[in-house]
């Protein structure tokens, strides 16, 4: 009889990890409008915003496993969003720039600790045997809110003002905390032996067995900068910035619709079968994106894009904790997102520099390139080699 993936608590989870992708998205898009209308702020200090927390972000992921085994992953989850929360809250008050900066990288380190906490006991809740499904599945929270967030937040900002944001945002969190706590985890396994001291080695920072994987998914992060950083620029010089506002909505879809299909051959056949059409997909995309002249190539650009990069993404952190023992998944998520969240900090600034040299579409053309080495490397190493994967 097959387990099922959507007990109540997946849902619940799934809804908490929604809600914090949720605000995170949504401030993304708006805190430059805020700092630069509101505050009088220029371009770059707007960007810092953002710059800041995936800073502290980074900084925070590696401890983040060991802290899981410390004081528990439902526990640190709860906690990391109560914090999650105020830091949300304290929007409202926090008018002066320097306040501002400083609470965006205090929002940074609790937002790593409970997307990791979340992250990893959504490994340990999903059947051993429905883990590729399971993740694509829960992985959708994150997709939803990728168009959610943004489009709440930009509407809210249009019809009222940013300390509206600020309360809504606040109370989207709070029912995801409500829901963490609703979240049973008696029966899920604990690691035998954790020293609670303070001392961490190269081993309670990150997983060794999940290194190479969580290393090729950072080029894939590398690459996929060019499509969340830029697409806005890039799409305003194409003069389809009408468009813009719908590449996500179908981005979304395509990952949302092909998932089912995806998860199902994951499990049955195994990751390569996935894999594989999931690279060319996504390379094909972006050289489809770099050629955009009208609205449709745009558009289709995104269905590429979307089905590609949105399973190669759950189909490498599969994978990652795969290569791992059980009470190392908090280990291995950890090191996943470390390396993710790095490729996307260092593409968005390298391939910024690109684009300002040459054009975007060149850093379209190159971020195809890197895929395609990417692929060769995953092949040779990982497929050949009869390695995971």
């Amino acid at each position: 009889m097959e387990q099922k993936i959507f007990t109540k608590r997946f849902i619940s989870l799934f809804f908490t990890n929604m809600a914090v992708f949720f605000v995170f998205y949504g401030l993304v898009t708006t805190l430059p409008l805020y700092a630069m209308g509101v505050l009088g702020k220029s371009d770059d200090a707007s960007g810092l915003l953002v710059t800041v927390f995936l800073l502290s972000a980074i900084f925070m992921r590696p401890f983040s496993g060991k802290l899981l085994d410390m004081f528990g992953k439902k526990r640190l989850l709860v906690v990391s969003i109560v914090f999650y929360l105020l830091s949300t809250v304290l929007y409202v008050f926090f008018k002066p720039y320097v306040l501002l900066l400083a609470l965006r990288f205090f929002q940074g380190i609790w937002f790593s600790i409970a997307t990791t906490a979340a992250g990893s006991l959504a490994v340990d809740i999903i059947p051993a045997n429905r883990k590729g499904a399971g993740l694509g599945y829960f992985t959708m929270s994150t997709n939803l809110a990728v168009v959610l967030g943004p489009f709440v937040g930009l509407l809210i900002v249009q019809y009222a003002n940013f300390d509206v944001l600020f309360i809504v945002l606040s109370v989207i969190v709070m029912i995801g905390a409500l829901l963490a706590v609703t979240v049973q985890t008696n029966d899920l396994p604990k690691p035998a032996h954790v020293e609670r001291n303070f001392k961490f080695g190269f081993h309670d920072l990150f997983e060794k067995k999940a290194l190479p994987l969580a290393a090729l998914a950072s080029l894939i992060a590398f690459a996929y900068a060019s499509v969340l950083s830029f697409l806005s620029v890039y799409a305003e010089q194409q003069n389809l910035l009408a468009a813009a506002s719908y590449f996500y909505a179908v981005f979304a879809a395509a990952m949302i619709s092909i998932r089912p299909l995806t998860g199902k051959i994951y499990d049955t056949l195994g990751a390569k079968f996935v894999i594989i059409p999931s690279f060319v997909l996504f390379t094909i995309g972006l050289v489809i994106l770099a050629n955009a002249s009208n609205t449709w190539i745009f558009l289709i650009s995104a269905v590429f894009i979307g089905a590609g990069y949105g399973t190669l993404t759950t189909s490498f952190q599969s994978l990652c904790i795969q290569s791992t023992s059980p009470e190392r998944t908090g280990y291995a998520t950890a090191t996943y997102f470390t390396l993710f969240d790095t490729g996307i900090a260092l593409g968005s600034y390298v391939l910024g520099i690109i684009a300002v040299s040459l054009s975007y579409a060149t850093v379209y053309y190159l971020s195809a390139f890197l895929l395609v080495i990417v692929f060769v490397v995953y092949i040779l190493f990982f497929v050949r080699s009869k390695r995971m994967g």
